[in-house]
């Protein structure tokens, strides 16, 4: 018998109950972070479901909302935005479950009466590739350094793209000398990333890190990536765009401190 898979729209009644972003444990200072991000956002529009096993077991998740709240460096007015769209264990991948979660964001933009839906992707960790929109019938419209998509499907053919944000290297000065850590309510997993990184950078290089915790959606848009949710960056140099381990943290400060001038 085939096992009867769950897909579970997150409400206001729900969110406390079901896993988020792979995490059950209410106690989770990352959770306590996205559910304080969910209670605002689902009043601006946000829609995010959950796949889940027959146990319970959270193996997939997509999340949209209106691209004028986009947690992102883009301006996407007018279009459904979706942040994040994945699914989790090999058995249920490659099963048509990712399509599923993406149409569900289309027919939402569809009853919404928007010109279409946007997302940025790349090739690395933390976002969806390029390839799964396409497929989707997806095309890229923007890019931005060093490997960013901007892809669109519009419902509104003569509808006027979307564009990625720039001016990046103004964006990093802002945040001056020293260590700058920026994580996001949007993203659970920034948190404890973000607190090991500190620790490594306090222990290994004797540097106090600033951190900067995004809350609200303005605050995102206009962070220094595309990706916006989550950054390191040293004396105004960027030195990771999305979420590393320590051990990734100390070979990238590594060579960056090898140019710096004794």
């Amino acid at each position: 018998m085939a096992e009867r898979i769950q897909s579970l729209e997150i409400t206001p009644a729900n969110m406390c109950e079901v896993p988020v972003c792979g995490i059950k444990d209410r106690d989770h200072e990352g959770r306590r972070a996205k559910e304080r991000y969910l209670k605002t956002a689902l009043k601006k529009g946000l829609k995010a479901r959950v796949l889940l096993t027959e146990k319970g077991v959270q193996f997939g998740y997509v999340e949209w909302l209106p691209g004028e709240y986009a947690w992102r460096g883009v301006e996407a007015d007018g279009y459904m935005f979706l942040h994040c769209v994945w699914t989790y264990f090999k058995q249920y991948q490659n099963k048509g479950q990712g399509k599923s979660l993406i149409q569900a964001c289309l027919d939402d933009a569809r009853k919404a009466g928007m010109k279409g839906v946007a997302t940025v992707a790349r090739d690395r960790p933390w976002l969806a590739g390029s390839a799964l929109f396409l497929k989707h019938g997806f095309e890229v419209v923007d890019t931005a350094p060093p490997d960013y998509e901007l892809l669109v499907k519009k419902l509104d053919p003569s509808a006027p793209n979307p564009r990625i944000r720039g001016d990046w290297g103004r964006r990093l000065k802002k945040y001056g000398s020293g260590l700058t850590i920026i994580r996001a309510e949007q993203c659970p997993h920034s948190i404890r990333f973000s607190d090991k990184i500190a620790a490594s950078a306090e222990a290994t290089y004797g540097l106090k890190p600033r951190m900067v915790t995004l809350k609200t959606w303005r605050q995102a848009q206009a962070a220094p990536t595309p990706f916006a949710v989550f950054a390191v960056i040293y004396d105004g140099e960027l030195v990771a765009d999305h979420h590393i381990s320590v051990r990734r943290f100390e070979t990238l400060m590594d060579r960056v401190l090898s140019r710096k001038p004794a």
